[in-house]
This record gives C-alpha cells, sequence and structure tokens, in this order.
C-alpha cells in the first residue's frame, strides 16, 4: 500500500438508512462522502480515488478509465450489475459486495407479499375504507379471493442463500418447492426441476436470481402463457428480470392471480411507467426496494462493508467478485 492516506470515496451514502453506523475506516485514510452521485458525475468524484464505495452508483469502463489509482470498489449490496466486472478484471481492481445480510429480511419480505396477494390484503383493506362494510350489512362479505398456502407449489428462480431461506419458510408452511433449472436446460440435476415445469406446475412464483446477460428478459410472454395454475408472481431480486409489458398483458389477462415487485427498471420508476399504472389493480403491490431493508439487516450490510474494506487494505481480499475476462 501507499504510504498516503487512502482516498475512499463514498458515491451514494444515502441509500444506506441515516440510523445506520458506519464504523469508521482503522487504516489512514481520506474519506469523501456523497449523498447521491448521478451517472454524469462519478468519473470525476472518483479520479482521485484509490477505493470506492458504491451501491447503485454506476461504475461503467469510461469512467473506470479516468481513475488510474483505482484499487477496490466495495458495492454496499449484493448485486454487481452496476459496475462494469470486466473493465475491472482487465484493470486488476478488486471488486467485493456484500453477501449473507439479507437472509432474514428477504424472505420475509417476498413472504410479506405473498401473503397479502394470497389472502387480498390489500384489496380488502382498501374496501374497508371505502365503505364496503357497512353496505355488507353483515358480518363479513366475499369480494376477493382468499386462499390458503399449504398445500400449494412454490417455484423459485434461484437456489442461493434467499431462494433457500424461502424455500425453508415455505416448506413450513406445507408448501411443496420446486427449484428452476437453467432456462432451456431439458434434464438438470436433482435437486432442480426444469424451468418451463416450474411455470406450468407452481402456485407461487418468485425470483431470487441476478440480473445479467443470461437472466435479463427471463419472465416474458412466453413465459407468462406457461403459467397454468395462474401463480403469484414475487420478485424481490432486480426490475430488469421481467419484462414489465408482458407483465401488464399478463395480470390485466388473467394469467396471473397476482404479483407483487419490491424492484422496478429503472428506479425509481417513471410515474407514467407500467409498474405504477398497475397500481390500479387490486392484486398487484409494488414496494421501493425495501425487502432488504430490515434495520438488523442494513447495520449488517454496513458493519460487512467496513469489514470487505479492512480486509482487502491488509492483503487479504473477501468477498471478491470472479470474472473471466
Amino acid at each position: 500500500m501507499t504510504a498516503r492516506p487512502l482516498r475512499v470515496v463514498f458515491l451514494d451514502r444515502d441509500t444506506i438508512s441515516p440510523q445506520t453506523v458506519l464504523r469508521p475506516l482503522s487504516f489512514p485514510h481520506e474519506l469523501t462522502v456523497h449523498a447521491r452521485t448521478g451517472k454524469g458525475e462519478v468519473a470525476a468524484r472518483i479520479a482521485a480515488a484509490d477505493i470506492v464505495i458504491s451501491n447503485k452508483a454506476p461504475l461503467p469502463a469510461e469512467a473506470l478509465a479516468q481513475a488510474p489509482n483505482l484499487k477496490m470498489i466495495a458495492v454496499a449490496a449484493t448485486g454487481t450489475d452496476m459496475v462494469d466486472l470486466r473493465a475491472c478484471a482487465q484493470r486488476g481492481i478488486v471488486v467485493s459486495n456484500i453477501r449473507g445480510y439479507a437472509v432474514h429480511t428477504v424472505p420475509e419480505h417476498t413472504f410479506a407479499l405473498i401473503f397479502a396477494l394470497r389472502r387480498s390484503i390489500v384489496a380488502y383493506r382498501d374496501s374497508v375504507k371505502a365503505g364496503r362494510w357497512q353496505q355488507a350489512a353483515q358480518f363479513c362479505y366475499f369480494d376477493y379471493p382468499i386462499r390458503d398456502l399449504a398445500g400449494s407449489t412454490l417455484g423459485l428462480i434461484g437456489s442461493g442463500v434467499l431462494g433457500q431461506a424461502v424455500a425453508g419458510i415455505g416448506r413450513a408452511l406445507g408448501m411443496r418447492v420446486l427449484f428452476a433449472g437453467r432456462k432451456g436446460q431439458a434434464q438438470p440435476a436433482a435437486p432442480y426441476t426444469t424451468f418451463e415445469q416450474v411455470l406450468e406446475q407452481s402456485d407461487v412464483i418468485s425470483l431470487h436470481c441476478p440480473l445479467n446477460e443470461q437472466t435479463r428478459g427471463l419472465i416474458g410472454a412466453a413465459e407468462f402463457a406457461r403459467m397454468r395454475r395462474r401463480p403469484l408472481l414475487v420478485n424481490t431480486a432486480r426490475g430488469g428480470l421481467v419484462d414489465e409489458a408482458a407483465l401488464e398483458r399478463a395480470l390485466r389477462g388473467g394469467q396471473l392471480a397476482g404479483a407483487g415487485f419490491d424492484v422496478a427498471s429503472p428506479e425509481p420508476p417513471a410515474a407514467d411507467s407500467i409498474l405504477m399504472r398497475l397500481l390500479d389493480l387490486p392484486n398487484f403491490i409494488l414496494t421501493p426496494h425495501v425487502a432488504w431493508a430490515s434495520d438488523e439487516a442494513v447495520q449488517a450490510l454496513a458493519d460487512q462493508l467496513v469489514d470487505n474494506i479492512e480486509a482487502y487494505c491488509r492483503g487479504e481480499p473477501r468477498n471478491a467478485v470472479a470474472v473471466g475476462i
């Protein structure tokens, strides 16, 4: 390491809750913190940096090329789709990410969406607010479907830590769990079921896979057409996994029983975007990318972020993201 204090730049501190404690780095450094950084501001802000911290601020190859001293990118999240990993590999820049911190918060949010949709919680709440209970003139009414989860089939696309945690909750609720193999793979090895069979057999489909060249647009019109059981679709992973125009057609056309999304593309979505337009439906829920954001999880993320940076500075990189050149 160089003798001078390392220059550390945090591009988007406001993406981590202000209540979260970010403990000071233990090595000599100069820390510059930006609340948010737009795409056009990245290059100038990282030009003199040795270490860059980013949650969602983009780090494309052209910006990286203007940062000759850059040695490490500490991603303050699990997903690294906002970093040009190939350019980093060519430069020898270490990219680390956060792992395992969301093992409770994302599965719990996933099932919050599933329960709310399966039992029409939002629709019933809104109808009560509108006076429907008084109009019913009896102790209850049956305007929206209510379904148990026990005995239904949960299809999971993604079998990492989060997918496995969601599977555990599903089994505890009496659900049959299927893990999807890779799209187009004819005979995946156990315990996987073909992607197409998961679409056809599931009552609930939940996405827990990364966004990359292979998964972008993973669920589109052809996939919705295979969903014979009119499932719920839940996406707490990345917005780009689902074709939003096809999602609208599937919801309005009755191919889905409902959908719960915690992500969009882009974020935030435009006020007139498809996902915002779908909020007029009683069987669609959109939350603002907060599945990861329980107090406990965000603090664990912040602690691990500092651990990753300090491990790199000790010459012991951890959670390094590998990519072939």
